[in-house]
């Protein structure tokens, strides 16, 4: 396969502002105290600067815009990258204060309805089984539970940052394997992971800053759309394989919580993840229990690309290992 040289130069240079730009976002941040302080559901014991996430998202959307300006990417980019600015400067806004949950859910919600009336056409997220608007409508649904179920699971060192990396790299890996990487999707996967690499220097277990919402919403945003147009240009298998844990975890928790009659939208400490942290508090171990799981789901979407049904079982059962592996850390 050749090397694809503008994305190459793009993601280098978006790993290395990012780097350089989260080490100052996290100074000023310290020096105007805007702080993630422990609480009775964190998984810290000292104050540590919250909004990393606004050098990693606008370095993300520049290296997206570059690559926009410079060669053909999918349809509806710019209508994205605007809608993943907003949704940055709402939870910026719910970082310094919070807002209701009304609030946020109403901006995730438009911001997914606009982007999936972008989607093309002729892209069936659904492959078919759905009509046309009820498929857009099940997108939107589905997009705006990602972006939550992404914000949900931003709880320890380095699992967010870790988790992007491994999305943007598998969508271009199974692209690639797929043959199918002319649309831009995965230069535009690829220097989403190296944004997210970038800013694991900083996060990674002890974190030095956190990503805060600012972060974590417009990341969920973007990987979704583009598991989103990953799945409506057919390859159904990969995008539902990478991100198998963090739907997985968030969802069965979710349940549990409301199956025991709690407010859902609470912060808690319920997830597979967050009670694997009981024994030492070892964010890095969990961490990398998390790698390796997603290192064989990577492979899984590649291999899907030839055999989907077979690929997506194994993920199954490899996502189960993960959980089950999480489930046993969090015994002792």
């Amino acid at each position: 396969m050749a090397i694809d040289w503008a994305v190459a130069l793009v993601s280098a240079g978006v790993f290395a502002a990012t780097l350089w730009l989260t080490g100052a976002v996290r100074e000023w941040l310290g020096r105007r105290a805007i702080l993630d302080r422990p609480g009775h559901r964190s998984s810290h014991h000292a104050p540590v600067p919250r909004g990393g996430g606004v050098a990693v998202v606008a370095i993300l959307l520049a290296g997206w815009i570059i690559l926009a300006l410079i060669r053909p990417e999918p349809a509806g980019i710019g209508v994205v990258i605007a809608a993943a600015a907003v949704l940055a400067l709402v939870s910026w806004r719910d970082d310094l204060r919070s807002l209701p949950a009304g609030a946020r859910l109403a901006a995730h919600a438009v911001a997914a309805i606009i982007g999936v009336a972008w989607l093309p056409a002729s892209a069936q997220v659904f492959q078919g089984l759905l009509p046309h608007l009820l498929d857009r409508a099940a997108a939107a649904v589905l997009w705006v539970w990602f972006v939550n179920l992404y914000n949900f699971m931003d709880g320890i060192d380095g699992i967010a940052g870790s988790e992007t990396a491994c999305l943007g790299l598998g969508i271009a890996v199974a692209l690639g394997f797929a043959g199918a990487s002319g649309d831009g999707t995965a230069g535009l996967a690829l220097v989403a992971a190296a944004a997210a690499l970038g800013f694991l220097r900083w996060n990674w277990h002890p974190a030095k800053v956190f990503l805060g919402d600012v972060g974590s919403v417009p990341l969920g945003y973007l990987l979704g759309w583009l598991l989103l147009d990953l799945a409506g240009s057919g390859w159904w298998a990969p995008a539902l394989i990478l991100p198998l844990y963090y739907l997985a975890d968030a969802t069965i928790t979710l349940a549990r919580r409301a199956g025991r009659g709690e407010r859902i939208w609470q912060a808690h400490r319920e997830h597979f993840y967050q009670r694997a942290l009981a024994p030492d508090g070892d964010h890095a171990a969990v961490v990398r229990i998390i790698l390796l799981g997603n290192a064989g789901l990577v492979a899984l979407a590649a291999f899907a690309a030839a055999q989907p049904i077979p690929a997506l079982i194994a993920a199954v059962l490899v996502t189960a290992g993960m959980l089950t592996a999480l489930e046993r850390r969090s015994r002792g």
